[in-house]
């Protein structure tokens, strides 16, 4: 996908040496402790993950510690148990009651029109979900022309391991919150309009909400 962004680009590699390293030496992803308020362990959460028969790379967290999911305070209303996507902040927050939240960093739309806004719920969750380019999305970017009939659900599929499928009224919005292939372009304003999380990071999001639960995407 094209990557385009109005602010620096924050590097969050897919490897490093340190990760790579992390990765061979299983016992050491095992060792957790607290830093700085949030939970580390010697792979991070973000270490390479054995799922549904494919492996997930690791991410290399230290270079852009804001990028890596956190528990922080949370003033809003919301409903513990709700998740709010702040746009503009390219952060998706899991309220989790008594004043705290659980903060993900996230890629947004390239442009506006192509976001949602407003309140929706979790229709539905897929684990390495089936993606189909829709025809905006084809006319917008001619190569996914290829994956017209749709493609099926693994490392390369631009949704990742995860989707969580957007509904209002019953109906499909069409927006999900899902994971990436490209890890470089959380915090960017790079994709199609949905909201990209780091595959690592809507594994745990997809484990912590259930079918049914509120979202709301805030755009300014």
């Amino acid at each position: 996908m094209s990557q385009s962004s109005d602010a620096p680009r924050r590097r969050f590699p897919s490897f490093s040496r340190r990760s790579m390293l992390v990765a061979a030496l299983p016992l050491l992803l095992a060792a957790c402790g607290k830093q700085n308020g949030f939970e580390m362990f010697s792979g991070g959460n973000y270490g390479a993950v054995d799922d549904g028969g494919f492996t997930i790379p690791a991410v290399d967290t230290t270079v852009d510690p804001d990028l890596r999911r956190q528990e922080v305070a949370w003033r809003g209303k919301e409903k513990a148990g709700s998740i709010v996507v702040n746009v503009p902040e390219r952060k998706l927050y899991l309220i989790q009651g008594d004043g705290r939240a659980m903060r993900y960093s996230v890629g947004v739309g390239r442009s506006e029109a192509l976001n949602f806004r407003g309140s929706a719920i979790i229709g539905r969750k897929e684990k390495w979900p089936h993606w189909t380019p829709t025809a905006t999305m084809i006319a917008a970017m001619p190569r996914y022309r290829a994956y017209a009939g749709g493609m099926k659900g693994g490392i390369d599929n631009p949704l990742g391991a995860r989707a969580l499928y957007l509904y209002r009224d019953g109906h499909d919005t069409y927006f999900r919150l899902h994971g990436t292939n490209e890890p470089d372009s959380i915090g960017h304003a790079v994709s199609s309009g949905c909201i990209r999380l780091l595959n690592q990071d809507i594994i745990d999001l997809y484990n912590r909400v259930p079918v049914g639960t509120h979202v709301t995407v805030v755009q300014g």
